[in-house]
């Protein structure tokens, strides 16, 4: 038996098993019996010629050629998905689907252009994920969604990214901090305030700690939350001061909660960016909600 005699459905039912590395979430998410799925993906490996999992233990392991099946099977499923699209788009139907995956630092404003862009195109069914920037990169390494916006693309990851809209940092304090009132703040004037700081590998955090580095300023970290709001709640408290997106103040800064410190080399100049891995394809729909993020954005801005 070869390759050329391996269905359609016995590479849905591969992908599905390599991306959770689980044949019991694969038969679940499919809605299979694991000996069913099971069958599939033995067939599968008589068709390849060569074992595609190792077990260890209760673990499963892509072996080489399931790696490389693993490549084959997410090109033709996407090829597949954009040709689906090409085809409706030929008879002047709206139709497919758009996953977008977002951090959580763009609740603000994302889900208002995806609801804009979907009272346009009606016939799209769309799905929006929320994350924080380490559980996006997972998902973009298992290319899960169709569009990423991401403030920083990952560095060592192959991907295109889009810069589409503005998205500066500020240092952020309660509105009657001591140093609220005052002007030209430097950096070193930091060094011993607390701060309340977004978890670990998230890019405001990145972004912040390298600029009060360069300066020579290890920041005093009191917290740490992996949501913007449990950071602002934290600093309306008297808790400490911190770097947000101001696209996350807006509210706080009209209420005369929170404000923005005077200090020299802020705000950071950041972008938002639409990201997604280099040499996937991108279908007509993701490629129309691209060009209405920018069109959006330089009529609106992000904020």
């Amino acid at each position: 038996m070869s390759i050329r005699h391996a269905t359609l459905h016995q590479l849905r039912i591969f992908a599905a098993v390599a991306r959770h590395m689980s044949f019991a979430r694969a038969a679940e998410e499919l809605h299979l019996t694991p000996p069913a799925l099971s069958i599939q993906v033995r067939q599968l490996a008589e068709a390849v010629g060569q074992p595609l999992f190792d077990q260890i233990g209760k673990k499963i392991y892509l072996t080489a050629a399931g790696e490389a099946l693993t490549s084959a099977c997410q090109d033709v499923l996407d090829r597949l998905e954009y040709f689906t699209q090409e085809l409706a788009a030929l008879q002047g139907l709206e139709k497919g689907s758009l996953r977008v995956a977002t951090l959580s630092t763009t609740k603000y404003f994302i889900p208002r252009l995806l609801g804009g862009f979907c009272a346009e195109h009606p016939g799209v069914d769309t799905a929006l994920f929320i994350g924080n920037r380490e559980t996006l990169l997972e998902r973009l390494v298992h290319n899960q969604d169709d569009l990423y916006i991401l403030g920083q693309p990952p560095e060592h990851m192959n991907v295109v990214a889009e810069a589409f809209a503005d998205n500066p940092l500020v240092v952020v304090s309660r509105s009657d901090h001591p140093l609220a009132s005052e002007k030209d703040l430097e950096p070193s004037r930091l060094r011993d305030v607390s701060f309340i700081l977004r978890e670990l590998g998230s890019g405001t955090r990145l972004a912040a700690e390298k600029f009060f580095g360069r300066h020579g300023v290890t920041l005093k970290t009191r917290m740490e939350f992996g949501s913007n709001e449990a950071v602002k709640q934290s600093v309306a408290g008297g808790l400490g001061i911190t770097v947000l997106s101001a696209s996350t103040i807006c509210a706080e800064l009209a209420s005369g909660e929170l404000a923005v410190l005077d200090v020299c080399g802020f705000p950071l100049e950041r972008k938002w960016y639409a990201v997604y891995p280099a040499g996937k394809q991108i279908s007509p729909i993701v490629k129309a909600f691209m060009e209405y993020l920018f069109a959006a954005s330089a009529h609106h801005g992000s904020g």
